[in-house]
């Protein structure tokens, strides 16, 4: 049997902009390290996406080394870099906001107003930058927990930690589009390589480097994977016309697999790039209509 390994590894700093690909990530209880940390809000302080404004695939986050120990540095088309410091635990000068997001009310806090006017300069809309301080714990669907405590948490992400996709189920979508499809518009957190097209649907409980996985519920795709992340524009109704015709079920199509997870106390809860996936029970296959 061949082997089913990590091929990718992706966070998404800041909510619907773009992913930084790595090596290696750490894992924590919310998901990993860093992802989905920050987040726009509009006027009513409720979270915006590349739903209502698809330039935001175009803000590109990055780590560099001249400033990875200060922040994130963030560019966009015809904007000057943006440098954001990460919140000091140790300043309780934030001002702390209570943010929507999707439909969670939770405390965020708020950096500061020349971060926000460089967002609302390039996005042309009002808007704040938030950070989920740690001592904001966003419960997800009570429906999907798995912990005996039932204090499964997320970031800013839709609603879980992480979430997985193969590299074949890719590989096989683009065989039935007529565009080209990159992973990087599905967003997954971990991209698997070795599986069968859509076998990851059926990875119940996997382990990687000790670490309990489980594949708690499908993810249901949106508008967002119709806009070209090349070029922040909507170009066609696909992938979801497509999906439509294989991937649906109760008017809603499905492409990945979220996942919960239970952290381990023998390892340093690390994922890496060539890491191998056990199988520790596998789950019934999805039925759609």
């Amino acid at each position: 049997m061949k082997d089913i390994t990590i091929s990718q590894l992706w966070i998404y700093p800041i909510k619907s902009m773009k992913g930084i690909l790595l090596d290696n990530v750490q894992l924590e209880k919310r998901g990993f390290q860093y992802d989905r940390r920050w987040m726009l809000i509009d006027k009513d302080n409720r979270f915006i996406t590349q739903r209502q404004y698809p330039k935001m695939t175009l803000i590109e986050p990055s780590f560099e080394s001249d400033v990875m120990d200060y922040g994130l540095s963030v560019r966009a088309p015809d904007m000057p870099v943006l440098i954001i410091p990460y919140p000091d635990p140790m300043i309780e000068l934030y001002d702390e906001v209570e943010v929507t997001c999707w439909d969670d009310q939770v405390k965020a806090h708020h950096i500061n107003s020349a971060i926000d006017n460089w967002f609302s300069e390039y996005l042309g809309v009002d808007c704040q930058l938030v950070y989920m301080p740690e001592a904001t714990l966003r419960p997800v669907d009570p429906d999907y927990v798995i912990s005996e405590k039932g204090d499964d948490i997320a970031s800013f992400s839709d609603g879980f930690p992480n979430l997985v996709i193969s590299e074949a189920s890719l590989e096989d979508l683009n065989s039935r589009v007529d565009i080209d499809l990159t992973m990087n518009r599905f967003r997954p957190n971990i991209v698997l390589s070795g599986c069968e097209p859509y076998e990851e649907d059926r990875f119940g409980h996997f382990k990687i480097n000790q670490i309990d996985f489980f594949a708690v519920k499908p993810c249901s795709r949106c508008v967002i994977t119709t806009i070209n992340p090349q070029t922040g524009e909507k170009e066609s109704k696909e992938p979801l016309k497509t999906l439509s015709q294989f991937r649906k079920k109760s008017n809603k199509v499905f492409f990945g697999q979220n996942l919960l997870h239970k952290l381990t106390t023998i390892s340093d809860n690390r994922l890496n790039v060539g890491d191998k996936i056990e199988i520790i029970q596998l789950s019934d296959a999805l039925v759609f209509d």
